[in-house]
């Protein structure tokens, strides 16, 4: 991946986009966009690609204008899967399940696979045939949930323990399983809440059927109806009788044929379901089942067969006899699976004793993290084994720190509540972490797109995140792309990576939404460069804050050079006095690489005329330069002083010693306590806002004028100068 071409247009808040990257110099290119210009639509329409999903398209949100994408890597259209965004707000970017592709080694996870894969295939054709026998709709998940002591407990596992349960003579069930074991547990709720009255029908059922003359309930074990039926199904061709067997019931009655145990039988259910005190009992039970109209399913199960109720009144241990019930239809299917498990337990104990053991690259990642990331948690997973051998999602577990107290395990659900907003993106970005060392594992390169990935860090995070970024730069496998609207940021990364003047960009885009990518400056330092070239008029105005900030530091803001050259940042009484001449004097008696330098303007000239005149020059240029910083600073400049010039006007017998600071500020502060309402305070409001109050040698400061447009500023400059 050399080339990689983006065409956009009408992408969100992208209104056109051409830009050719090139990746041959340098692994990583730094885009340096202020807000609003286009970071989110060009990481937003780049991750909607990736994803490769034709109903969720790029598109312009508020009008209806056709949009067009096209991305091509080295004249090809860009496979979706090499592309990745990486957002630290994304807060449902979840990697884990990408973990079990590098959390042990190919060869281990090969011959786990192999094993898994003959278990799991003949877990699932059982489980087919469960389901066509239950109807449940989470046979596995239901079944499990039936029998789980711990939370350990699989479904094989469960299988195995109850397989001796499994008998012919289980009582068949004909019920769907849902039924009666519904998903929102409506059932056990209504069981729960009248329990009274299946209390009184299950009390008249057993007093009838103790004094039956064929069922009998004692503490230990029961013969009732349902025994009874298996009997009479048993022994339906009469070959019992015929063989000289009878039955011999408790008071001495002889039965000597099928028929009359038949009767027998019948005429005992008749009696039980002819008693007028258990209808009674079963009418209020089915009364208060029909108020509930989530119960018809059960209703008709309970009306189908009464004798269930009874069941029922113990709800956990009846779902159980239900499980075994079903699973005995298909016992030698059970007994295949079961056995076929238990032959392969050894080979797969010593797989889960090696996974265990290994040392993989996971470690690694949760290592740098938890030493690179100033957060109050450390990182782990806490089912190692279990990602590779039972193919789960890798569980990570934080463990919570706080000053001396002891460390607490806390769910991700609970960690993200605790954590500050920079903390959280922490968080978020582990999980691209993941995923990116995933991708270190095929053989495509993929492009990183990191969108504003320092945004609200402070600076020890901020500057682990650098150091991540300075790894990838390294390996061929990733080229990145980076976005981000911190100046800072821009020129900390562009240094630490050593980047060529080539891999730097800085956006504009106009009013109609036109965005272009420029050559990015000052990566190395505005004022450096400044110094080589004082002998531009816009350069030499921009030195004057500079040069006063260093007298400042260097000696004292009392000075008579540093007062001086205040006088022209600020408009007072003696500002007009002050020449182009005075001024680069002070340069070149504070500044030895500044002595032997000349400039070509007129020395004579009143310093703030002379800012006004640039300022004007820039105004009238055909195609002003966006970037510049120097053309900001001097329409800056220009507009406070206007705006100070007219506001002294106005306030005439001002104390002006008064003023100690912010001299702009404390002047429109005046100005608006005399003057309010005044048809100007917006234009000096505006000034307030969009000029920087005090420019500061640190070159971090400019950001908030880097990021300004120069047409506003052009803007300001001429409004400031309609102020009367």
């Amino acid at each position: 991946m050399n080339i990689l071409s983006i065409e956009l247009e009408n992408c969100f808040g992208i209104g056109k986009l051409n830009q050719n990257f090139n990746f041959e110099e340098s692994n990583s290119l730094i885009i340096y966009a202020p807000n609003g210009t286009m970071k989110t639509s060009f990481a937003k329409t780049l991750d909607l690609v990736s994803k490769g999903d034709n109903k969720d398209i790029p598109k312009d949100y508020v009008y209806n204008r056709k949009s067009k994408y096209k991305i091509l890597c080295d004249g090809k259209p860009i496979n979706p899967n090499s592309i990745l965004v990486i957002n630290a707000e994304d807060s449902t970017f979840d990697a884990a399940d990408k973990i079990t592709s590098f959390i042990a080694s190919t060869e281990l996870k090969d011959k786990y696979d192999s094993l898994y894969k003959e278990i799991n295939n003949a877990k699932g054709d059982l489980l087919k045939k469960l389901k066509q026998i239950s109807k449940s709709n989470d046979c596995e998940g239901e079944y499990v949930g039936s029998f789980r002591e711990n939370t350990n407990d699989t479904f094989l596992d469960i299988l195995i323990k109850n397989n001796s349960e499994l008998s012919d003579n289980n009582k068949a069930i004909t019920f769907k399983y849902n039924d009666v074991f519904d998903t929102k547990g409506n059932v056990k709720k209504f069981l729960d809440k009248n329990e009274a009255i299946l209390e009184d029908y299950i009390n008249n059922y057993n007093d009838i059927i103790s004094n039956s003359r064929l069922f009998k309930i004692n503490s230990d074990n029961s013969f009732g109806t349902y025994q009874a039926n298996e009997i009479i199904k048993s022994i339906e061709d009469n070959a019992y009788f015929e063989a000289g067997h009878i039955f011999i019931l408790e008071d001495g009655t002889e039965i000597k044929n099928f028929q009359e145990l038949k009767t027998l039988y019948e005429q005992e259910i008749e009696k039980i379901f002819a008693d007028e005190k258990l209808k009674k009992s079963f009418d209020k039970v089915d009364k208060a089942i029909g108020a509930n109209g989530e119960l018809r399913a059960f209703k008709k199960v309970i009306e189908d067969d009464n004798s269930l109720l009874v069941e029922l009144k113990d709800y956990n241990e009846f779902k159980k006899k239900v499980w075994n019930s079903y699973l005995s239809e298909i016992k030698e299917d059970v007994n295949d699976l079961t056995n076929l498990y238990e032959n392969k337990k050894k080979e797969l104990e010593d797989i889960i004793k090696d996974a265990n053991e290994e040392k993989s690259r996971w470690i690694e990642i949760i290592k740098k993290f938890n030493e690179r990331f100033y957060v109050p948690f450390t990182v782990g997973i806490k089912n190692q084994q279990d990602v590779i051998l039972k193919q789960e999602t890798a569980n990570l577990e934080f463990i919570y720190k706080d000053s001396n107290d002891t460390p607490v395990k806390q769910t991700k659900e609970n960690i993200l509540k605790i954590l500050s907003k920079g903390e959280q993106r922490a968080y978020f970005i582990l999980q691209f972490l993941f995923e990116i060392e995933s991708r270190m594992l095929i053989d495509n390169t993929t492009i990183l797109i990191f969108d504003d990935i320092a945004d609200s860090f402070d600076y020890k995070n901020k500057y682990a995140i650098i150091e991540y970024i300075s790894d990838l730069h390294l390996l061929s496998k990733f080229k990145l792309l980076i976005l981000t609207h911190n100046f800072d940021f821009y020129r900390t990364l562009a240094l630490r990576l050593e980047l060529p003047e080539q891999s730097l960009f800085m956006a504009i885009k106009d009013e109609n939404r036109l965005v272009e990518l420029k050559h990015g400056l000052y990566a190395k330092g505005v004022f450096k460069e400044y110094l080589k070239k004082c002998h531009d008029s816009k350069i030499f105005i921009s030195l004057i804050a500079f040069v006063r900030n260093l007298i400042e530091y260097s000696e004292s803001s009392k000075v008579d050079d540093c007062q001086l050259l205040l006088s022209c940042l600020h408009h007072r009484e003696n500002s007009k006095d002050i020449t182009v001449g005075n001024v680069f004097n002070i340069f070149k008696n504070r500044i030895s690489k500044l002595k032997d330098v000349n400039i070509n303007f007129d020395v004579d000239l009143n310093i703030q005329d002379f800012i006004f005149a640039v300022a004007d020059s820039i105004v009238a240029e055909q195609n002003v330069n966006e970037i510049l910083l120097e053309n900001k600073i001097t329409l800056a400049l220009a507009s406070r002083l206007k705006t100070e010039q007219y506001l002294l006007s106005k306030l005439t017998g001002i104390d002006m010693k008064k003023i100690q600071f912010n001299q702009t500020k404390a002047l429109s502060k005046e100005y608006k306590k005399k003057y309010n309402g005044s048809i100007n305070s917006s234009i000096v409001d505006r000034v307030n806002l969009m000029t920087p109050e005090n420019i500061h040698i640190n070159s971090f400061m400019y950001e908030p004028l880097i990021d300004m447009s120069v047409f506003h500023l052009i803007s300001l400059y001429e409004q400031s100068k309609t102020l009367r």
